[in-house]
């Protein structure tokens, strides 16, 4: 169906106007793509019998018990001549059960129940969809909506598995409500585990969840959940798009996961990934139906030159069908409470991001290189799932920046909740090479953590699984790999270099967690600066395991540095839950001195003030405090238990006085050691 050409009014574009006068001369754009994202909305509710039917697709598509015993199949292969099932129940006959073919390349195919009304495919059966292409070949395919698929160790192909199970997993918890702040841990099940193996969604809810738990987070992002068939691709080759990864056990356990997470008040987001696609025909979706096409575009434009992999032809009725249902498949049978949408810069653009800097000029954002098809799609998916559960929470991962991708769909934007604050990571690493610690620039630091899109939230992070990827280092590694191996026993003497690495360690993370977002994310160990990198079991590495798991055991024993660490990311959370500052309005930094190394900033009822410099500490340093009162120490890296030198006296009340200081309206006298950080709360306004 045709986008009608006739404009839609955005109902609150001048809001976004508003906000930035800068995208004024982009109107027309802005206008244009709500018109169409309408437009497109408007037929589904006309041709489908409403939008909630048509992100259905997954109660219909696939294979579904009957309530008299039978199995409905149905498929869409436009471009097949013929369509089979087989499977172990028939003996992978390829012509005793075809498909009936219906309108707009549809089949459908009804299976009856035994004499005794059980289904006669049973539970566990293995099945093939069997296409019969226009070259006459017979192909072997999973079905693009199979729930579940499992390899054994001796076949690279992936086989469709029916799953039915008798007893499915049953919910018992209710979904926390939305945390006013996010705190995100990023983690990957299959390396969640000191052994050299594949973990299981069992050792993580047992194992994991109550660490994530005790660390004060209070949501976790899933990353490689969605079948794929390359462990090493970390998820982002997805083979299965309606299939929880069998690797790490079955879709049961992963339910139970999440319901026990929610017994913990604790949030769930899947890392999904709509970008792209693998380029398996056997157990993936490309040429599914015997064509090039199908669920992708035809030629180069369904290649991502870089990744390796098939592009979505988001324009086509049935791949919005597939992708939308998709995502609520998630919500609804696992209870996900979320998505991190990966790759959404290579959806944007028609140049997918390849070879293109984003210097910030709007004109990058606006134009014949954004591919409107794929924004549109974006604003249906988040239309869709806010209007399910205003609770559910989307992040969008891009790094071009573009303006409005934040915003309400109804203000011109894109609808999501959230963006990855990307060039912060960026900017940590490229100090702790390129710098000497008396050369960092205050005044950088600050504008890479505070340059953000006024009114368009931000997740931050001071490193995530990319920096932690063999190829890459953790900023644990970057500070202290050269003794990483010798010099964290609390039985040996603290050395210069462990010393600088723990206390900037817990200063980078904790002024990231600040002043750079409304929402902070950690990967999985590197709470505790995890010593190896990341590297999935693969050729080049002989199929190793040995960094392909994290190494939990090393937090609990006590002559080990890793627990201080530890102690510190779990207070500043806990500290972070008592007095909100992620949910509360941008900083206001009052202090950013180049020579003494000095950064200081309210926000919310709290006052941060860090001394980065490596040898100078300061007596009666005075900083501007904007609200007057009493404050005293709730957060202080110089404790003992975080590795520090134990400086400062707890007991101090700091009073404000009426005397103006860069810019706010009263100062207070501190102490504030070398490199040190600490958090003061107003106490006349915190209670």
């Amino acid at each position: 169906m045709a986008d009608c050409t006739d404009h839609v009014a955005v109902p609150g574009l001048n809001n976004l106007l508003q906000m930035d006068p800068f995208l004024k001369p982009f109107e027309k754009d802005f206008t244009r793509r709500y018109t169409r994202f309408n437009n497109k909305l408007m037929s589904i509710e006309e041709a489908e019998g409403g939008f909630d039917k048509y992100t259905r697709g997954y109660e219909s598509f696939g294979v579904h018990r009957q309530p008299d015993g039978s199995l409905y199949f149905k498929e869409w292969a436009p471009g097949a001549e013929a369509v089979f099932l087989a499977g172990d129940f028939n003996e992978w006959n390829t012509s005793s059960h075809p498909y009936n073919k219906r309108e707009h390349g549809k089949w459908d195919l009804i299976v009856p129940p035994k004499v005794d009304k059980s289904p006669a495919v049973p539970h566990g059966s293995i099945l093939k969809v069997v296409i019969r292409s226009r070259s006459g070949q017979l192909l072997y395919r999973i079905s693009p909506w199979a729930k579940y698929v499992v390899r054994d160790d001796n076949n690279l192909i992936y086989d469709w598995v029916h799953w039915d199970p008798p007893q499915p997993y049953m919910h018992k918890h209710s979904r926390p409500k939305k945390p006013q702040s996010l705190r995100i841990y990023e983690c990957h099940v299959g390396i969640a585990s000191p052994e050299e193996k594949v973990a299981s969604y069992s050792n993580f809810t047992y194992n994991v969840l109550p660490k994530i738990k005790d660390l004060g987070y209070n949501c976790i992002q899933l990353m490689a959940i969605m079948e794929h068939a390359y462990y090493a691709s970390f998820g982002y080759q997805i083979t299965s798009f309606y299939a929880a990864s069998s690797r790490y056990g079955n879709p049961e356990e992963l339910k139970e996961l999440v319901d026990t997470a929610h017994s913990m008040g604790i949030i769930v987001l899947l890392d999904v990934v709509h970008s792209h696609a693998s380029k398996n025909t056997e157990d993936g979706l490309n040429q599914f139906d015997g064509t090039d096409s199908c669920f992708f575009h035809s030629g180069s434009r369904g290649e991502h030159d870089l990744w390796g992999s098939r592009l979505f032809d988001y324009s086509n009725w049935e791949v919005l069908r597939f992708l939308l249902s998709n995502l609520r498949w998630w919500a609804e049978e696992y209870r996900f409470d979320g998505f991190r949408f990966d790759g959404v810069t290579s959806m944007l653009y028609h140049h997918h991001g390849i070879g293109t800097g984003f210097s910030g000029d709007y004109s990058e954002y606006f134009g014949l290189h954004v591919d409107e098809e794929s924004l549109v799609y974006l604003m249906l998916a988040n239309q869709m799932l806010h209007s399910l559960c205003p609770d559910y929470i989307t992040i969008a991962e891009d790094v071009s920046g573009m303006p409005g991708l934040c915003c309400p769909i109804e203000e011109g934007g894109t609808g999501f909740d959230y963006r990855l604050a990307m060039a912060v990571p960026d900017k940590w690493i490229q100090i702790l090479k390129e710098l000497k610690d008396e050369d960092w620039n205050m005044g950088n630091i600050v504008y890479t953590l505070t340059n953000r899109r006024y009114g368009e939230k931000c997740i931050v992070y001071a490193e995530s699984h990319d920096q932690a990827l063999v190829g890459d280092k953790t900023l644990a590694f970057w500070l202290m790999d050269a003794e990483m191996y010798t010099n964290m026993s609390k039985l040996s003497p603290l050395t210069q270099v462990i010393d600088r690495g723990i206390q900037l360690h817990k200063m980078i993370r904790l002024i990231t967690h600040g002043l750079g977002g409304e929402g902070y994310l950690n990967f999985i160990g590197n709470e505790f600066g995890h010593p190896e990198w990341l590297d999935f079991p693969r050729k080049g590495n002989n199929e190793s395991y040995h960094y392909a798991r994290r190494q939990f055991q090393l937090v609990e024993k006590d002559d080990l540095r890793y627990r201080e660490l530890y102690n510190f990311d779990r207070d500043m959370n806990r500290v972070e839950e008592k007095y909100g500052w992620l949910s509360a309005p941008p900083a206001n930094v009052s202090t950013q001195h180049e020579g003494d190394k000095i950064i200081a900033f309210e926000r919310g009822t709290v006052l941060f003030i860090f001394n980065f410099h490596p040898s100078n500490s300061y007596t009666d340093y005075r900083v501007g405090v904007e609200m007057s009162g009493k404050y005293k120490i709730v957060l202080d890296s110089d404790e003992a238990q975080y590795g520090g030198h134990q400086r400062l006296d707890h007991n101090t009340e700091f009073f404000t006085e009426a005397v103006p200081y860069n810019g706010c309206s009263n100062s207070a006298m501190v102490y504030i050691p070398c490199r040190t950080a600490i958090v003061l709360a107003n106490e006349d306004l915190s209670h």
